[in-house]
């Protein structure tokens, strides 16, 4: 019998071995590991007392907040699943996700509550009495607070195997609709353990969270903190001021973070006087969701002295799958490093499922304890994804003579802006769906600040005079702003690269357009 604890059930155990420890802690407050268990157990009995029960979804829109952090604690600890929204979403991609997904209560930060209200009576699955809020009162909502007060304090009895679902997260979807990938609690202890160990973290370290708490990494490189006894320090995703970000480090000795290119580009040229703050106490860095350039690299381990510089592939179905370490990071330029500890191996595939040679171009696969369970309601998506056990996310790489996988290109043309993925399918069905588009194409292009923008090349139909400003307004309320195309370029149905059967050929266009 696996007898695992999850988040939830570690926390009861780090309460006791960490009583002076503050395990929370924001711009406004902190919680020490037994405050934070107590305040977690009166969520999840009130939570239980909606009417809710095991494998019930609870939906949350928030910011990063103390508070969604202990919506994933009280969730674990009663076999409820969480489902996180991303907060750049708007209405009608938050009503499909929360309709998709059997959410039963909702729970959201004041600033997006007008999305919610736009699509509220959409959501057939939500009782008008089960709607909270974070912040500012709304009518139609409850405050979050009555959910901590007069909960009882006592551990939910409730058991919750490491095999049940904790977890139901919404990926941007190659066929127009996100799909949403189950995680198991053993999934999430696997990494907390397996990753404590291959990082090095222990109960010292301090954590600064600055990643957007609706995606899999901040479920990853914050909740493993919490798991070990260290502190966590939450920090809103959308006001990321590196003056204030280096204020932070310094104040609190933060130890770790996890960061894109794009934050550690606002950084490194943030102004002089910010750039003087003491940030000795940082021991290790990751960088996720992009390559880094060299002289970026260079720039960061001068500026932060003596930082051990993590880089980490991975994808939400199958957790972190490679890492480079910090004594690689100029001898393999370009590479993903090599598999992290208990990811059993990667391979590289040709189409016909066999491995290619060293050097060679091929899909990338993965197998380890850190892997999802299924994608919720597609089989079908789910059995195209493995090949004998092992998961593709759909990207392109190839592995040199020492192990080192490199990221070739995407399969499915997925487009990464700040951090964020964008899959040209879903941007294309809003674009093609405006009455005066004929056919559209969506690509990255390469862009100093975000990595990669969004440019949709668009052909007008016959007679008609539609313009940028008018695509811009028709995009605006259908879909999230990071979606959204910054560039859109009108060309003639001549001029669109298309294979024999009629396919766009994406890559033309971007190397066309770069």
């Amino acid at each position: 019998m696996t007898c695992w604890m999850n988040l939830g059930q570690n926390l009861k155990v780090n309460a006791k071995k960490f009583p002076t420890t503050v395990a929370l802690t924001d711009r406004s407050c902190s919680f020490t590991y037994p405050q934070t268990n107590e305040r977690v157990n009166r969520l999840a009995n009130n939570l239980l007392g909606l009417g809710l029960s095991k494998g019930d979804r609870v939906a949350v829109l928030m910011e990063n907040s103390i508070e969604i952090i202990e919506l994933y604690l009280a969730t674990a600890k009663t076999g409820l699943v969480i489902v996180p929204i991303n907060f750049r979403l708007v209405g009608p991609e938050i009503s499909y996700i929360t309709n998709n997904s059997d959410a039963k209560a909702f729970v959201v930060h004041d600033e997006f509550a007008a999305e919610v209200d736009r699509v509220k009576n959409e959501l057939v699955n939500i009782a008008a009495a089960n709607y909270f809020i974070v912040g500012a009162q709304r009518e139609g909502y409850r405050p979050y607070e009555t959910l901590i007060d007069g909960g009882s304090a006592a551990e939910p009895e409730i058991a919750v195997a490491p095999e049940d679902t904790w977890i139901l997260i919404y990926t941007s979807g190659t066929t127009g609709k996100p799909k949403g990938v189950i995680r198991s609690h053993a999934s999430h202890i696997a990494f907390y353990l397996i990753n404590a160990v291959d990082f090095g973290f222990n109960e010292h370290d301090f954590c600064m969270n600055v990643m957007p708490l609706c995606h899999i990494n901040s479920t990853f490189f914050t909740f493993i903190f919490l798991y070990i006894g260290a502190s966590v320090y939450v920090h809103p995703a959308q006001s990321f001021r590196p003056e204030e970000i280096l204020e932070i480090v310094e104040r609190e000795k933060v130890t770790f973070i996890s960061l894109i290119p794009t934050h550690y580009n606002l950084i490194l040229n943030a102004p002089e006087d910010a750039l003087k703050r003491d940030v000795s106490s940082i021991r290790k860095l990751l960088c996720s969701s992009a390559p880094v350039r060299k002289s970026m690299k260079e720039c960061i381990m001068g500026y932060f002295k003596g930082v051990e510089l993590y880089e980490g592939y991975g994808s939400t179905e199958a957790g972190i799958v490679t890492v480079l370490k910090p004594e690689y990071q100029m001898k393999k330029l370009g590479s993903i490093g090599f598999e992290t500890l208990g990811t059993e191996f990667v391979k590289v595939l040709d189409e016909n499922g066999n491995e290619v040679p060293d050097g060679e171009v091929g899909e990338l696969y993965s197998r380890g304890p850190m892997l999802f369970d299924e994608y919720y309601k597609l089989p079908d998506k789910t059995a195209e994804s493995f090949v004998d056990g092992w998961f593709s996310a759909g990207d392109m790489a190839r592995k040199d003579a020492d192990g080192f996988f490199e990221i070739v290109d995407r399969k499915d043309n997925m487009i990464i802006t700040g951090g964020e993925n964008v899959y040209p399918s879903e941007v294309e069905e809003v674009v093609g769906g405006h009455p005066d588009v004929f056919d559209a194409a969506v690509i990255g292009l390469p862009d100093d600040k975000w990595g990669e923008r969004v440019a949709a090349v668009v052909i007008k139909k016959p007679g008609t005079d539609l313009d940028e400003d008018s695509m811009r307004i028709y995009c605006k309320d259908k879909m999230a702003g990071y979606k959204r195309p910054k560039d859109i370029i009108f060309i003639e149905s001549a001029a669109m690269p298309r294979t024999a059967t009629g396919k766009i050929l994406h890559r033309i266009l971007r190397e066309k357009y770069a």
